[in-house]
């Protein structure tokens, strides 16, 4: 089920992106990368988390190389975005954002890579994790893409040049 919703989800994004470079609202690659491309990376993972969790493996242990490396992707991509979050000029992330690209997503591959680790020895309570981990990147992902195409739908504030917390988030 979550890799279905992941699909779709990723699909998602592909409009909202859409509808940023369509809009009238001052964009910027750098906004796009640093806010747009973890949530679609978030997806992709849950996706590919759920297909390699269905595959007929022959142990579980096998499964959890491509599941790890993926995780390992995750948390390196979110180190990146925090880092290129705070090099951006016109915006500083509040906590709201803090939590929602960076700290959560964290904790989300985190629970993913402890789960890959626990695997051989705690089969059951591994895949609880890894799946917490991916219905939190589904969720983190969800309220990212409604955070740009809400910030889309507001449209542009009376001062061009306002630092609004949502001013370079698309």
């Amino acid at each position: 089920m979550t890799g279905s919703a992941a699909a779709a989800l990723t699909g998602l994004m592909f409009v909202v992106i859409t509808l940023v470079m369509q809009s009238d609202r001052p964009t910027t690659r750098e906004g796009i990368e640093v806010f747009s491309t973890p949530t679609v990376l978030h997806f992709g993972i849950a996706l590919l988390i759920s297909a390699a969790l269905t595959a007929p493996w022959p142990s579980l242990v096998v499964a959890a190389v491509p599941v790890g490396l993926a995780a390992l992707c995750g948390l390196i991509n979110v180190a990146r975005a925090m880092h290129r979050s705070r090099r951006l000029d016109s915006y500083r992330p509040d906590f709201e954002d803090l939590v929602a690209y960076t700290i959560l997503p964290l904790v989300a591959y985190g629970l993913i890579v402890a789960g890959t680790l626990a695997l051989p020895t705690h089969p059951g309570a591994s895949l609880f994790g890894i799946a917490a981990g991916v219905v939190l990147l589904m969720f983190m992902g969800i309220r990212n893409a409604w955070d740009v195409v809400t910030y889309i739908a507001i449209g542009i504030t009376a001062d061009p040049k306002s630092t609004s917390a949502d001013d370079e988030k698309a």
